[in-house]
């Protein structure tokens, strides 16, 4: 009976040799018969002359490489169905994989090869060989036979197909299983240790073509001996699975979770804002591991520390980073009182310093010790104050008043920052009521409600904030126009579709939408432009350049020109003197704050300053 032939490709006699003796006891016991080539040329004569289950080929040859005679091979009509195997020492190159899977690669081995892997895979391919010539013999058998026969024949060979079939669709789920085994931790079903490494190595790869560094997260449990030894093994294991599952919940899909063994756990963080999101991530472990589990009957309490290297800061490969990570968890380990710990102890000295103004924060919104003061905005035309900006103060107990760029970067925490933007919602709400009751018996008829302005603590625009806003604006009774929202143009940044909607439900209901900080390293009227906002207000540092040798005067006549074109209301940041109020009026800015006509006022101060003479001796007063 005839065997199947398999062709082994390899230009190097010493990479032949070692490949075919891996494959010789097999071909003694003629389960099939081995042919080799020393180039993509003599592989070609020996394709032309013989029929191959498979053939395992080298990807560098000289002359014709593995790639070219791959489609050459594959050219040929009796001999493009034949699975080949790429052999190649390029363990981490991604490009050269994906080449050979683009030129009909059935799969891929890399060097030093794994000899039961490589006899498995040549001897899954010469079963389906021989399969196929058995069934071959009965096709002719059958050609052969009655006509009588025929149907009840027909039958056997589809039963023989569908066994055929379902051999190899169970062959290929245990190279599946086998593939899983080899890289999943059995007992948390997360990666292990080698599959770890590989993709930290090709983490590091990315960031060196990207020049975006990540972050690498590693994990211990404290007392899991103990714990081990009171409850059991079995509750030790049960506990491991339970942290699994809680360390992939607290991270993103995108993330990595690996076990080392043990209760050994690393996390692996890439992306822009991996850097940025390390220290958050950490403290989300941190409690989430904090948290009883419940382990059978028992109620077992743990915690974990944690250690912090980013790339390429910490160490100038996998094996490094992983070191310097280590090296921080066991810092954490050691000291109880800060379980996240980084490498470089300038930014846990950073870290901190967050984490104590984040609580000294959390602890002066129940205590009352933030306030609003409004700066009052002036009609160029008419000298009537038509809005103030609501700006967040904070009276510490310790450095007196600070202003909201003194704290609010220090904050991180993004439930503490809601909750600071809901207060300011309803305190500008509440104001806004009160102002324009006591302002109304005043004001014309027709004429627009007296608006106050507001700045945002959240770093990112989201859906809640109308959930907070509206409501409050309904419950006040607010006139559309009374509230509005400077946005710098980061929180204008995202998902074009979600952002619009935002935007227009938010203006739908009344709120007026300005451009902040016009002017600045961000700002564009781009932005204007597309989200159709409602004001632009120019930068205080264009504002301050008026009247300079550098072309001042002309940015700013050329920011309000371009503006006016858009249909944008223009308010100019940060006016401190009569010429560049003067300016502003020639150039037709239509409003204007700033410490030449009011400081920051508190509440109570608001409404007593209602309009001003721009040819009273006071705006020279304050200039000097």
């Amino acid at each position: 009976m005839q065997i199947p032939k398999v062709l082994l490709v390899n230009d190097d006699q010493a990479s032949l040799y070692a490949l075919e003796s891996l494959l010789l006891e097999a071909a003694d016991l003629q389960l099939y018969e081995l042919i080799t080539a020393g180039s993509g040329k003599e592989a070609l004569r020996q394709v032309l002359l013989h029929e191959f289950a498979v053939i395992l080929l080298d990807v560098s040859m000289p002359g014709m490489d593995g790639f070219e005679t791959a489609e050459a091979i594959h050219s040929h009509p009796r001999s493009a169905g034949t699975p080949i195997i790429f052999i190649t020492a390029h363990y981490a190159d991604e490009l050269n994989r994906l080449k050979g899977y683009q030129h009909g690669a059935a799969d891929y081995l890399f060097t030093p090869v794994i000899p039961q892997i490589l006899q498995a895979k040549v001897g899954v391919f010469v079963e389906m060989a021989k399969k196929n010539m058995q069934l071959r013999i009965k096709t002719e058998e059958l050609a052969r036979l009655n006509q009588d026969l025929r149907v009840q024949r027909l039958q056997d060979l589809e039963r023989i197909n569908g066994e055929l079939e379902q051999e190899i669709r169970e062959r290929k789920q245990a190279e599946q299983l086998a593939h899983e085994l080899s890289t999943r931790d059995a007992l948390t079903n997360l990666l292990n240790r080698r599959a770890l490494i590989q993709q930290l190595e090709h983490a590091v790869a990315t960031a060196d073509r990207s020049g975006v560094g990540f972050a690498l997260l590693f994990l211990d449990l404290d007392k899991f001996k103990p714990i081990n030894d009171s409850y059991g093994h079995e509750a030790g294991d049960e506990l491991l699975r339970q942290v699994a599952a809680r360390l992939t919940a607290a991270v993103r899909v995108a993330d990595i979770v690996a076990r080392l063994g043990g209760d050994e756990f690393v996390v692996l963080i890439e992306g822009k804002s991996a850097l940025a999101n390390a220290a958050r991530v950490a403290r989300k472990i941190e409690m989430a591991c904090a948290l009883p589990f419940e382990i059978g009957a028992h109620r077992v309490k743990t915690a974990a520390s944690i250690g912090i290297a980013l790339y390429p800061q910490d160490g100038a490969n996998a094996q490094a980073l992983m070191k310097n990570a280590d090296t921080a968890m066991y810092h954490a380990k050691q000291n109880g009182a800060t379980p996240v710990q980084f490498f470089h102890e300038e930014l846990n000295v950073r870290e901190r310093e967050r984490e104590r103004w984040t609580l000294e924060l959390r602890k002066a919104l129940a205590a009352s010790q933030l306030e609003l003061r409004y700066e009052p905005q002036v009609d160029l035309d008419t000298g009537h104050v038509i809005a103030a900006e609501a700006l967040l103060h904070w009276r510490h107990p310790v450095h007196g008043a600070l202003e909201a760029a003194q704290f609010l970067p220090m904050v991180q925490e993004r439930a503490l920052l809601d909750r600071i933007d809901a207060w300011v919602m309803g305190q500008c709400c509440a104001q806004a009521a009160l102002w324009q009751t006591m302002s109304a018996a005043g004001q014309e008829a027709g004429a627009p409600p007296l608006c106050i302005w507001l700045n945002l603590a959240t770093p990112q625009l989201h859906a809640d904030l109308l959930q907070v806003l509206l409501p409050a604006m309904r419950k006040h009774g607010l006139a559309a126009g009374s509230i509005g929202l400077e946005l710098n143009e980061n929180l204008l940044l995202g998902a074009s579709e979600p952002l619009a909607q935002l935007l227009t439900q938010m203006q739908s209901a009344g709120v007026r939408i300005a451009l902040d900080d016009f002017g600045s390293a961000r700002s564009s009227l781009a932005a204007c432009k597309r989200w159709q906002l409602n004001t632009l207000k120019i930068d205080r540092g264009f504002i301050h350049g008026i009247g300079n040798d550098e072309g001042g005067t002309d940015i700013v006549a050329a920011v309000i020109h371009l503006a006016r074109a858009l249909s944008m209301q223009v308010v100019a940041q940060g006016v401190e003197t009569r010429q560049q109020l003067e300016v502003l009026q020639e150039l037709g800015c239509h409003t204007c704050q700033g410490a030449l006509f009011y400081p920051a006022l508190p509440a109570t101060g608001l409404l007593e300053q209602t309009s001003i003479d721009f040819t009273s001796p006071t705006l020279l007063s304050n200039e000097e």
